[in-house]
């Protein structure tokens, strides 16, 4: 039985490739001309990756179409001091023979004997690698040869390499390099790439090199010029890296294609950010947002995305629907797309009658807007402390870290002004240059809380040299929100540490919008702040005392209902009820104001 991608293969095909079957390899032999003539032929016929599984013994154990990924062998735990006894023989269409990183994952991971990757061309084999495992400094890692022909190949006695491998691994308290160090490329400019190692950073991966290319033209197969890649390759190895980060939005095909070549796993930007939010996603809500976020990306790439969508593969890009097969097809990921679509409209539902319920109230609306790492949660928790409601007094502070997007989940906290008004202050997630358009569109239900706000407060790292392009890249996301004409004060954070020169450029730059120097780590100017968000904020709200009759119960009811209570007891002829009030609520219960606070 032939396992894998067999969709749309005529059962004429499998049949002669089931005959693999039948056949044997010799002992301490890596694979006989036959299996590799065979397998050769039919990957040339269906342009799609052969594997063979064979044990120590020369039987064989599976066939599969697909790349080593397909390979449904028990993962070997390196406690067991052994290998798993299988190697595995696979093609490569593309007719490179160098292992790629799905090669070198299934290798490890599986612990295989060996992997053999035969580079398949037009008329002929172009070469034969071979993959071992190797221990080098208490760690599990490998080693490759490259390039053999079929007849040193078929030469090769694998057996003893084996005997050595087990025996250091008996020796040794081996451990596996779960770590990724990763090389950055970028087309833009140097900026963008220090941004990017950032970003990287916030996923736990050390960033061992970088490749910078000012392109004029795309190129449809590896997005940067063939040189470069081969530049790119080199680097990877110097470096020893595992990973490759582009700053650009990739094709799954410029994926695939630049994995073949540098034998690397490479990710895109928005691949890395979607990591991101996937690792600090903490509420039901941002959970589904992001899986949503990146069915909605892989259903576009669903050919070419190697390394990322692997099974055996570890580190950026398996989280979540990542660990899911190259196979899924998009009719799965429509109704995947679809459900949650559904949950999230269940979400969206109570936050519009949350939103509806703060309308209805009167409470005017402060949203914390700006770009990634700039000091909203750190804003947010300082104005709560500083001005807590009663609602308030008992909740926890939101997360604040130096570190890109630390904030995923909007929260709404109601806080007292010190001219006794109440406001609803909500902390949103930060925005970023080349923000993925998929998380623009989940994660519009938490930002449409920037869309009904009374005033924004657009928070900016004053300190920073980037700080024009964060301000414009968030008033771009403001833009495609509808939100881009909502009154605004600009808060220039961590004014302690920018120079004057910073923060005279943004007063010149911006001379017609609101502005105050703040520094919201060390309490710097917060008072003047508030001053200017409470001239603002349009006046709605009315503090005033009542006195609602005991017959008046439907009164009472509404009041609680419709308006904040501050203090309520009971007097000998009625309720005194001392309430914040909107317009309309005062409007109704006029004659049952007895003074106006």
């Amino acid at each position: 039985m032939i396992k894998g991608n067999v969709e749309g293969i005529r059962d004429s095909i499998l049949a002669e490739l089931d005959t693999i079957h039948t056949m044997t390899v010799e002992k301490g032999k890596l694979v006989t001309p036959e299996i590799v003539a065979l397998i050769s032929d039919i990957t040339r016929i269906i342009n799609r990756e052969i594997s063979v599984s064979i044990d120590r013994k020369g039987r064989i154990i599976e066939v599969a179409i697909g790349d080593s990924n397909s390979v449904e062998l028990p993962i070997i735990d390196l406690s067991k001091k052994k290998l798993s006894g299988i190697k595995v023989i696979h093609t490569h269409p593309n007719g490179y023979s160098k292992l790629s990183m799905i090669d070198i994952s299934a290798l490890l991971k599986l612990k295989l004997d060996a992997i053999l990757a035969i580079g398949v061309g037009e008329n002929e084999i172009t070469g034969i690698n071979i993959g071992y495992c190797k221990v080098e400094n208490q760690e599990l890692t490998f080693e490759e040869l490259e390039n053999l022909s079929l007849e040193k190949t078929i030469a090769v006695e694998y057996l003893n390499k084996v005997q050595e491998i087990e025996t250091e691994l008996r020796k040794n308290d081996v451990v596996e390099d779960e770590s990724e160090h990763a090389i950055i490329v970028g087309v833009d400019s140097e900026e963008i790439l220090d941004e990017l190692e950032e970003l990287a950073r916030a996923c736990d991966v050390s960033v061992s090199g970088r490749i910078f290319q000012k392109i004029k033209k795309i190129d449809n197969i590896f997005y940067i010029g063939s040189g470069k890649v081969r530049e790119l390759a080199i680097l990877r190895q110097i470096k020893n890296a595992n990973l490759i980060i582009f700053d650009e939005e990739l094709s799954g095909v410029q994926i695939k294609n630049l994995e073949a070549v540098t034998g690397c796993k490479v990710i895109d930007r928005t691949i890395l950010i979607l990591e991101i939010f996937a690792r600090r996603a903490r509420t039901r809500e941002a959970k589904i947002q992001v899986e949503l976020a990146q069915l909605k990306y892989r259903s576009h790439r669903l050919i070419g995305l190697g390394s990322v969508m692997s099974r055996t593969g570890g580190g950026i890009g398996t989280k979540g629907p990542g660990e899911k097969k190259l196979e899924i097809d998009r009719r799965r990921i429509k109704d995947d797309i679809f459900a949650l679509r559904q949950e999230l409209e269940k979400i969206k539902k109570i936050r519009a009658l949350q939103r509806t319920k703060r309308e209805t109230s009167g409470i005017p609306r402060v949203s914390l807007v700006g770009y990634t790492n700039v000091g909203k949660s750190t804003l947010r928790n300082l104005l709560v402390d500083m001005f807590p409601s009663d609602n308030t007094v008992k909740k926890e502070a939101v997360f604040a870290e130096n570190m890109l997007f630390a904030t995923l989940d909007a929260t709404t906290r109601t806080i007292v002004l010190p001219d006794k008004r109440i406001a609803a202050l909500t902390d949103t997630v930060g925005f970023v240059r080349k923000l993925p358009h998929e998380l623009v569109e989940a994660f519009k239900s938490t930002l449409e809380e920037v869309v009904f706000s009374d005033l924004l407060v657009h928070l900016v790292d004053t300190s920073s040299d980037t700080v024009i392009e964060q301000i414009k890249s968030v008033e771009g996301v403001l833009g495609e929100l509808g939100a881009g004409d909502k009154p605004t004060i600009l808060a220039l954070n961590k004014c302690d540490i920018a120079t004057e020169e910073q923060i005279n450029r943004l007063k010149e730059l911006y001379p017609n919008v609101e502005k105050v120097e703040i520094s919201a780590k060390n309490d710097i100017n917060i008072d003047i702040l508030i001053e200017k968000v409470m001239e603002n904020l349009p006046r709605t709200m009315k503090r005033v005392e009542l006195l609602v009759p005991y017959s008046e119960t439907s009164i009472n009811a509404y009041l609680h209902r419709s308006s904040i209570i501050e203090e309520e007891s009971y007097e000998h002829d009625g309720t005194k009820i001392i309430a914040t009030v909107s317009d309309e609520v005062y409007n109704k219960c006029a004659k049952f104001i007895v003074n106006e606070l």
